[in-house]
């Protein structure tokens, strides 16, 4: 039985505790619905947004474990200079590829971490995806960049660039950054790569430009340049050096002293038949010996007992750094 007293009429018969009782009702009353509504709203730990927030915080924790546990595997394999993937990436691989198969021993040896990475991850949030990797990699480059140009500050610095190619044969400029540090030690710290249209000087001096602006560098700073001896580097008139020390006439120019010495070296054995007949020698000797691994071995064994010997003997010494196996490469106008 219902009334409508407290919402039109007004309760006024308070002295009837039976109307009380007839409005409540039984257990599935209007009133006791809404009582029942009433004490769930005021229960904070049953609202929705608890629920909602409670999975998300979950979610956010197995997140983080997953995104240490990918970026401890990049880290290292970035420090060591190794490649991230595999031929065959595939499950049942017997080689997954650096980055995979060491991800897979974290997994192994932390149970939290297994719980959420590789075959546990959501489909959606693997973190193995090539793009992902790459952009973890140059969020890296960027936050060890920053550390360059904060290390360095307002300190004067000289600047090495050399061409490369990459390995689809685009032309790009390497560029090397050398500074004193605070103890008087003279740091060289590799700061950018930049691809470049062609290799003319007023184009490498815009993609210098380019990076001097994206890493809030000024050409003001700059003390030396180092380049090699192409024309459009060290060219008096539109030389690469000569561009710049228009706007900044403390940039002075010094050529690479290694490719100088190696040009030097290049002139001497051209014109000295010997030296030339040495190292033909030396490309005959790396064809003949490097193409079998039996005459390889034959030769180092070979080696090996002529330094026993010379041991014995005293003609050579021996202590740690000395007499070491070395390997060497085949001649060419650049080494």
């Amino acid at each position: 039985m219902t009334y409508d007293a407290f919402i039109t009429q007004g309760f006024k018969s308070w002295r009837k505790k039976e109307r009380i009782e007839n409005h409540v009702g039984g257990s599935n009353s209007v009133h006791n619905q809404a009582y029942e509504k009433c004490q769930n709203l005021l229960n904070q730990k049953q609202h929705i947004e608890t629920i909602i927030i409670k999975q998300s915080s979950q979610a956010r924790t197995d997140y983080r474990i997953h995104l240490k546990a990918t970026l401890a595997s990049i880290r290292f394999l970035l420090r060591q200079g190794l490649p991230f993937r595999g031929h065959d990436e595939s499950e049942d691989s017997n080689n997954m590829g650096n980055f995979l198969e060491l991800l897979q021993v974290l997994a192994y040896q932390n149970e939290a971490i297994k719980r959420v990475v590789l075959e546990n991850a959501p489909e959606i949030l693997k973190l193995t995806c090539p793009k992902t990797q790459k952009d973890i990699v140059n969020a890296a480059a960027i936050e060890t960049t920053q550390v360059i140009i904060s290390e360095l500050g307002d300190a004067p610095f000289s600047l090495l660039v050399d061409e490369s190619r990459d390995i689809f044969i685009k032309e790009q400029m390497a560029v090397v950054i050398r500074y004193v540090d605070k103890r008087g030690c003279v740091i060289e710290r590799f700061l950018a790569i930049e691809h470049v249209a062609d290799t003319k000087a007023q184009s490498l001096k815009l993609a210098i430009e380019a990076i001097f602006s994206r890493h809030g560098l000024s050409v003001s700073s700059l003390r030396g340049q180092g380049y090699d001896g192409a024309a459009n580097m060290k060219g008096e008139l539109n030389g690469l050096q000569r561009l710049i020390q228009n706007e900044n006439h403390t940039a002075f120019y010094i050529q690479c002293f290694a490719h100088q010495l190696q040009l030097t070296l290049i002139a001497v054995v051209k014109d000295n038949n010997l030296i030339d007949a040495f190292f033909e020698s030396v490309s005959v000797v790396l064809n003949i010996v490097g193409g079998s691994c039996k005459r390889h071995d034959m030769l180092q064994n070979i080696q090996a007992a002529k330094v026993v010997d010379t041991l014995d003997s005293g003609e050579l010494k021996s202590r740690r750094g000395l007499n070491q196996k070395t390997s060497l490469k085949r001649p060419g106008d650049t080494r």
